[in-house]
């Protein structure tokens, strides 16, 4: 289910496809070092989870588990890592 409006999102596709020298920035205040000490990458990025079941060896899973709480969230780590590996 998608909650933004179609104009929106047709508005949003028409910037996305217009190159960034046909953008004006001119209200955009500049920023400095000190403007961005602190800040995190990726804060509040929250990738789309997909619920599924998966059989996982028994003694992998019992490692993952004996590394503490959150071991769904380490095995997602795991996988993320392996892809992102080998897409570059």
């Amino acid at each position: 289910m998608n909650k933004v409006p179609e104009a929106i999102r047709k508005e949003l596709a028409a910037l996305a496809a217009k190159p960034e020298s046909e953008i004006d920035f001119s209200d955009v205040p500049a920023t400095t070092e000190q403007d961005w000490q602190g800040a995190r990458r990726g804060q509040f990025y929250r990738p789309v989870k997909k619920q599924l079941t998966v059989r996982i060896d028994a003694d992998v899973l019992e490692w993952l588990k004996s590394q503490g709480k959150g071991y769904q969230r380490r095995l997602n780590a795991i996988l993320r890592s392996a892809m992102l590996d080998r897409k570059s």
